[in-house]
């Protein structure tokens, strides 16, 4: 078995979704909760398919979000994993309804942080062993980091 790292490519600095599912049928029912969950939503997904032509399937209603989840998939490899890249709108706003989509088993992240998945590769094929999903801890938060933080949800509207 050989670990590897796989930088996941996101120049602009999306909010992307990574997770796993069990059946082709993924691509479909994602697209249709993600379309149905804004109008204003664009994003890209691919799901990487782990039986018979072992292809890349993707959807999404943003070309550029539809290539970087294409692109990523690639090279992440894994079967049955899949990759969303959002834009206008937040994982946030969409992470439970994917979850309930029925084949979806896991998600490992939802961020716009810069991201490396640990990867397994045996002579089967690949799988996700987990993600690095941004920078390691510099410390805890004081008063003023509290202050700041409350007042970033406020700003985004998430907290009245």
């Amino acid at each position: 078995m050989e670990l590897r790292l796989v930088e996941v490519k996101n120049p602009e600095n999306y909010n992307l979704i990574l997770g796993q599912s069990h059946f082709i049928k993924t691509v479909e029912d994602l697209y249709e909760v993600l379309a149905g969950s804004s109008p204003n939503l664009k994003f890209g997904l691919a799901f990487c398919e782990s039986s018979g032509p072992c292809l890349v399937r993707y959807a999404g209603n943003d070309r550029e979000l539809v290539e970087l989840a294409r692109e990523n998939a690639l090279q992440i490899g894994a079967g049955h994993s899949f990759i969303i890249f959002l834009k206008e709108g937040y994982p946030i706003n969409v992470l439970n309804a994917v979850k309930t989509v029925p084949e979806v088993c896991r998600i490992y992240c939802a961020t716009a942080n810069p991201l490396q998945v640990v990867v397994a590769e045996t002579e089967q094929g690949r799988g996700i062993l987990g993600v690095i999903d941004g920078f390691k801890s510099k410390g805890i938060e004081g008063e003023k980091e509290i202050e700041e933080r409350k007042a970033l949800l406020r700003k985004f509207g998430y907290k009245l």
